[in-house]
């Protein structure tokens, strides 16, 4: 019998501070807010297709999204969204990322609006995912329901419902928009990416 000890951390970093999600309260002012919130625009609409997939499935996500691209007058959006990713990262993650692979969404729940359980990480062009961010644009006396909810060993937790607050958490982590079953929320989602996970 061989007499060799393993050390399978092989002295790697042990990322201490790792959390399944974080968030940041007031980074948008009412400034910002109502600045991305003049974007939506009802003809650029589409219904919401589950990520990397082209079909509807009502039964699993019913919304509307609108593509921010990122040209001039967008800039500053991509440019804070991705500086407080980066320090997200620093401080809990420490993920490869690169930038923004896929234009950030603007999403609008109406009443009867939901995303069930799922992950924004998987197969083909959603692998490159790494850090997902949700902005809250609405208020919360805006509407009902709507929460943004995590997974956790089994436990349901509620994000952070304040209006300009971001909400960054690993892009495999489960989490679900619960119905809306009053008014509108809306809310900016992206994604930080890099290279796929190895």
């Amino acid at each position: 019998m061989s007499n060799t000890n393993f050390n399978f951390s092989f002295g790697l970093p042990l990322k201490q501070n790792f959390a399944e999600y974080c968030y940041y309260e007031s980074i948008f002012n009412m400034e910002e807010i109502g600045k991305v919130l003049s974007c939506w625009d009802e003809e650029k609409s589409i219904k919401a297709t589950l990520s990397g997939e082209q079909q509807y499935r009502d039964d699993l996500r019913k919304s509307s999204v609108m593509f921010l691209d990122d040209s001039d007058e967008r800039q500053w959006l991509y440019q804070k969204l991705m500086q407080l990713s980066l320090v997200s990262n620093s401080e809990r993650f420490w993920f490869d990322l690169q930038g923004f692979f896929q234009e950030l969404q603007l999403t609008r729940y109406e009443e009867g609006h939901f995303f069930d359980w799922h992950m924004d990480f998987g197969a083909g062009e959603i692998s490159h995912r790494k850090l997902s961010i949700t902005v809250q644009l609405s208020d919360p006396s805006e509407y009902e329901g709507g929460d943004l909810e995590f997974m956790i060993n089994k436990e349901v937790v509620k994000a952070p419902r304040s209006r300009g607050t971001v909400i960054i958490f690993p892009s495999f982590v489960m989490h679900r928009v619960t119905p809306v079953t009053k008014g509108v929320r809306q809310s900016i989602v992206g994604w930080a990416s890099g290279v796929p996970f190895r």
